[in-house]
């Protein structure tokens, strides 16, 4: 991934949080991505490589509320939303809100929950309200969802259905630091954790400007149709078993605008789109057993899609 220009805001939040976390631009701007596009992140990979420290730098950069959600075998739905709780003074139920209440939600660790919790968090992910005794709450805005998976265990583990993993707008691996790297980690927590000393860059009112900003990027007819030739190629491709479903083309427009105007541009190239298919179509697809088996991963079948789809080529007439 290369970057010549970033939005000036966009660069003063990724230097702030580059202050904690070392070595991942590229996941950093892809939660950007997210964050911008009104969209949620799954973060699999092995625990201590820095998902959770991730999560809590870019709520303290954008001065937002983070509210984190251990996911356990034990955990209820109303440990997520909330729960309604009768005053005998008042005589009338009153509402404690649960950690869903907050801009910025750390679901660490989702899969060791029961799938009744896990489905707790949909209609927040997709309505940005919750329903309790019938009774519907708005939620903070922005509203972001991180989740946390291990790829590693699976004992104890609920893996996430269908339903859950189409929400999430992008899927990212923070992968291990190189040696040096480790070694700039190392020289920072010698003290102190630099994430005590993070402050806010931007207001929670400028971050709501940039998410409408983003919603107006141009994005031209011919790469529609390139991402729909994209997404057709996965439902017809003989290593797929289930392809990508309308949500997944949406999702994938909206990333390639937020992914755009990080890059301070009001307009979408193939580019971004090709850049960002991977991380937004790798969890929607299911492939063939025959597939899993002989060691084919999503994200193979994916670059053979996007070698044999025709770019779309727009000569310019000034």
């Amino acid at each position: 991934m290369f970057i010549p220009t970033l939005h000036p805001k966009v660069e003063v939040i990724l230097n702030n949080m580059e202050r904690v976390i070392v070595g991942k631009r590229e996941e950093i701007i892809l939660c950007l991505t997210a964050l911008l596009a009104d969209g949620h992140v799954l973060l699999e990979d092995v625990p201590g490589v820095g998902k959770t420290m991730l999560v809590k730098s870019l709520a303290k950069s954008v001065s937002s509320t983070f509210k984190r959600i251990q996911f356990t075998p034990d955990l209820l739905p109303s440990d997520v939303l909330g729960v309604s709780i009768y005053n005998p003074k008042a005589l009338e139920f009153e509402f404690r809100p649960g950690p869903i209440m907050g801009n910025i939600i750390l679901a660490d660790e989702i899969n060791r929950t029961s799938p009744k919790t896990q489905s707790a968090l949909l209609e927040g992910m997709e309505e940005k309200s919750v329903t309790i005794d019938g009774h519907t709450f708005p939620l903070p805005r922005p509203f972001l969802v991180m989740a946390t998976q291990n790829p590693i265990e699976y004992e104890g583990t609920y893996p996430l259905p269908e339903a859950q993993l189409d929400r999430f707008l992008l899927k990212i691996h923070m992968g291990y630091p190189s040696f040096a790297e480790e070694m700039e980690v190392l020289s920072r927590v010698q003290e102190e954790l630099p994430i005590q000393e993070l402050t806010p860059v931007i207001t929670l009112d400028e971050l709501l400007s940039m998410q409408k900003e983003v919603k107006g990027v141009f994005v031209d007819d011919t790469i529609k149709q390139y991402i729909i030739s994209i997404v057709t190629r996965t439902r017809n491709h003989p290593q797929i078993y289930l392809g990508v479903s309308p949500r997944g083309s949406i999702a994938l427009m909206q990333a390639s605008k937020s992914y755009a105007y990080i890059q301070g541009r009001d307009f979408v190239l193939p580019d971004d789109i090709q850049f960002l298919v991977p991380f937004v179509f790798s969890h929607r697809m299911i492939l063939q057993s025959q597939a899993r088996y002989d060691g084919v991963n999503a994200e193979e079948v994916i670059s053979s899609i996007l070698s044999d789809t025709k770019v779309p080529i727009q000569k310019v007439v000034k």
